[in-house]
């Protein structure tokens, strides 16, 4: 495997996978989002000059999708759907009760790196509305409370 623009052999890996086309622009960025856990600069620079792609383009797509991210997520990020179902039934509450308890808006990561905050639109959860995840655990019927219980375990996880 050749070392695609000098940089980290693992960016190497995943780009000299595919064929030098947009096309693949989708399939690299889900790689390299699975790899670093978001979608570093330099990993776009790389891209770019690999796919002979506008930064500019490959920015738009990155943040069209909201799989992709531009930040790194924490240890437990925490997602709460302000979907019709789940906001109707309170979801902002307990998402204003995650923000104030973390110190964190929406978006943002802790400085600990330990959680991460989203607001999401609908999760197909809606019969358990309002929900929030835990990184894959879906917590249905939420309450701020329940927000409270949940943050405090993983507050308290060495």
């Amino acid at each position: 495997m050749k070392d695609v623009l000098g940089i980290d052999p693992k960016m190497s890996e995943i780009l000299n996978k595919y064929v030098q086309t947009k096309d693949n622009l989708i399939q690299i960025l889900n790689e390299v989002q699975d790899y670093y856990g978001y979608v570093p600069e330099k990993a776009q620079v790389a891209i770019s000059e690999y796919l002979n792609m506008p930064m500019a383009e490959i920015y738009g797509v990155v943040t069209f999708y909201s799989r992709f991210t531009l930040k790194p997520k924490g240890k437990y990020h925490i997602a709460v759907c302000l979907g019709t179902a789940c906001f109707v039934k309170g979801s902002e509450n307990v998402l204003e009760r995650a923000k104030e308890r973390l110190g964190i808006d929406v978006g943002e990561t802790t400085k600990d790196g330990k959680f991460s905050l989203e607001a999401t639109r609908c999760i197909g959860a809606c019969g358990l509305a309002p929900v929030f995840t835990v990184n894959e655990e879906v917590y249905g019927k939420a309450t701020v409370k329940m927000m409270d219980e949940v943050l405090d375990k993983y507050m308290n996880e060495q």
